[in-house]
């Protein structure tokens, strides 16, 4: 296994990280072998574990602490803020009242005094920034968390971040993750630039682009749109959909790529995001031990130049095939409010 330093913090965590979001009631609700993987992971060299607070309402955290205990030393344990736990207002977002309740309650969950890397899962435009870094910064301060960072944040924000930490001599955020996979390049263009030049570690989700780099869906074959994925999101797996075409052809290329580099299609999937000098580590999310073994199998990979020439020709850089689920819209786009004038205004013009 290889190690990378965490976004200058002096952390040292594998190129690839564990990713527990389907541990629990959204995925494998069997807590032994949840642990049975983590540990599995842990014996190979993985030293990262990512979760978060809404990951199974909390359940995959009690999973990964229970999984964690007596090796929490050897573990840099990452963890998230922002989504609604709970029903009724200020049960989520990224204000002071929140973050530092939240953390209390993954702190517990996960059994431990501390977490070494504390994410903010999504952007929260009611809330001023200051007021979010200010809390973060605290709680660094209290012991209660090693570093924070963000997670699917555009660049304009990832950079608004940055400048009201120094203006305001804040903790600054160390790391982001985002979407990233061969299918889905959008952060090339901007994100992952912004990251560099901040110094900022970064650990990309989605590295199998929700498994359609899985090899399990293949340009003519059945897709059943009644089960898993598909059923989840139909649209994106839909063969007879037009938008989905680009897709399928696409992992019709990479298939045949993977078998003249020798390897499996998620193995090559995989390898490509970690072969990006802003990428620090790939998050690896299972929901099985034949899944993570299949994963690991390739940890070792690296590709060459030619290769990845190949992949630019088949998925140009920067272009994304489809929008990774969970991305953050600006405001200014979801909310019509916000690109309207009231009716009175409106009048007098």
């Amino acid at each position: 296994m290889r190690y990378r330093v965490l976004g200058g913090t002096g952390i040292q965590v594998s190129v690839h990280c564990l990713g527990t979001m389907m541990f629990g009631s959204v995925g494998n609700p069997d807590h032994d072998d949840c642990a049975r993987i983590v540990h599995t992971a842990l014996d190979r060299g993985i030293n990262f574990v990512d979760t978060a607070d809404m990951y199974s309402a909390g359940e995959s955290e009690v999973i990964v602490g229970k999984a964690l205990r007596g090796r929490r030393d050897d573990v840099v344990l990452a963890t998230k803020v922002h989504f609604p736990m709970g029903e009724g207002p200020n049960r989520g977002g990224n204000s002071r009242r929140w973050i530092v309740r939240a953390v209390e309650d993954s702190l517990r969950r996960l059994g431990t005094d501390w977490i070494d890397l504390y994410q903010v899962h999504r952007p929260d435009h009611t809330t001023d920034v200051e007021e979010t870094l200010g809390a973060l910064t605290d709680l660094v301060r209290a012991g209660k968390i090693r570093a924070f960072g963000c997670s699917t944040f555009p660049a304009e924000e990832i950079v608004e971040a940055q400048h009201v930490a120094e203006r305001r001599a804040l903790g600054r955020f160390r790391t982001e993750q985002p979407p990233y996979s061969i299918l889905a390049r959008g952060i090339e263009r901007a994100v992952l630039p912004v990251c560099q030049r901040y110094g900022m570690g970064v650990l990309v989700w989605a590295p199998l682009a929700s498994g359609f780099l899985s090899g399990t869906y293949r340009r003519g074959a059945a897709v059943d749109l009644t089960a898993g994925r598909p059923a989840r999101n139909p649209d994106r797996f839909d063969p007879a959909l037009p938008g989905n075409a680009a897709k399928y052809a696409a992992v019709e290329e990479l298939v045949a790529l993977a078998e003249e580099v020798g390897c499996s299609l998620p193995e090559l999937a995989v390898a490509f995001t970690v072969a990006h000098p802003g990428v620090t580590s790939a998050i690896l999310g299972p929901r099985t031990m034949t899944q993570l073994e299949g994963l690991l199998k390739g940890a070792a990979l690296t590709l060459d130049d030619a290769v990845l020439d190949r992949i630019d020709e088949i998925v140009p850089p920067g272009t994304n095939l489809y929008q990774p689920d969970g991305v953050w819209s600006p405001p200014a786009l979801t909310d019509a409010s916000l690109r309207r004038r009231p009716p009175a205004d409106r009048a007098a013009a």
